[in-house]
């Protein structure tokens, strides 16, 4: 059986070469599971839902898009603290392999601190290792789906095929309207990544909890010390972003909900939600 006809739930134990990899079946493949799990989130079967999760993350095709996700981003020679980087097509072959469940455990992120754009501070960026940094990638494949199909309307930091243009258009049309506000109300949560409650993510994020738990709680090194990681999750993260928009969807409904009550004006209270920066992946 070559490396494309593997079907989705099969992880092959065979040793196959990087460049002999069938990419656009691996993109269909998944892809396709990505579609039953939309489809599943809005018929409410979460039941189904977990098992077409397992069944991509345990997927060779998953696998192997999430090693090539990490062995292509801007941050692919950015090693964590074990300095390992998978730079030749041997590696990343190898490493499809290594993306095994049972008896998985986090290495500590490498900690740096970046410059802030148009500030003197100096900003925290968590770095994983190449190992970890693939499995976020693997099950952000199956997470992804979820959080598309659950996100608020006009939520648009850190989403795909949106962009600030496309935050700057609604703002647009909301102020634009013959009923519209007076008033902007611009807000900023300070160091969002690094307060989010670690109870709440395990209590709300659908994925595997186990896994989950364990990035979040692998703490950090910076300057030859480990440091716990009580509360947040890293900035350098390929999840976290995801994590974050999860913990802030529901905000657009809250709002809804408290104004529907009031005397305002249908129009007057809107929420365009977008992130000022795209954080730094490793």
């Amino acid at each position: 059986m070559t490396a494309g006809a593997t079907p989705a739930g099969a992880v092959s134990h065979e040793t196959r070469h990087w460049h002999a990899i069938d990419w656009r079946n691996m993109h269909r493949i998944v892809r396709r599971l990505q579609a039953r799990i939309v489809k599943a989130v809005q018929e409410g079967r979460w039941g189904k839902v977990n098992a077409l999760q397992h069944l991509l993350t345990h997927s060779l095709s998953g696998k192997a898009l999430a090693v090539k996700r990490v062995t292509e981003n801007p941050g692919k020679q950015t090693p964590g603290v074990d300095g390992d980087i998978w730079d030749t097509p041997t590696k990343k072959t190898a490493a499809i392999g290594c993306l095994r469940q049972r008896g998985y455990h986090p290495l500590p992120l490498r900690r740096v601190r970046i410059p802030k754009p148009h500030s003197p501070k100096l900003r925290p960026l968590s770095i994983p290792s190449m190992r970890d940094r693939a499995m976020q990638a693997l099950y952000l494949l199956a997470l992804d789906p979820i959080a598309e199909t659950t996100a608020d309307r006009h939520s648009y930091g850190f989403r795909p095929e949106r962009c600030t243009a496309d935050a700057l258009e609604q703002c647009r049309i909301v102020l634009s309207r013959k009923n519209a506000a007076p008033w902007i109300l611009e807000g900023d949560i300070q160091s969002c990544f690094d307060e989010i409650s670690h109870d709440w993510l395990l209590a709300h994020v659908p994925m595997d909890r186990q896994i989950l738990r364990q990035w979040l709680r692998a703490g950090f090194i910076e300057t030859h010390v480990w440091h716990p990681t009580n509360t947040g999750t890293p900035q350098g993260g390929i999840i976290s972003p995801v994590l974050m928009n999860l913990t802030l969807d529901g905000l657009q409904q809250c709002l809804q909900r408290r104004f529907r009550r009031t005397k305002v004006r249908n129009g007057m209270v809107n929420m365009v939600r977008w992130a000022d920066g795209t954080p730094v992946q490793a």
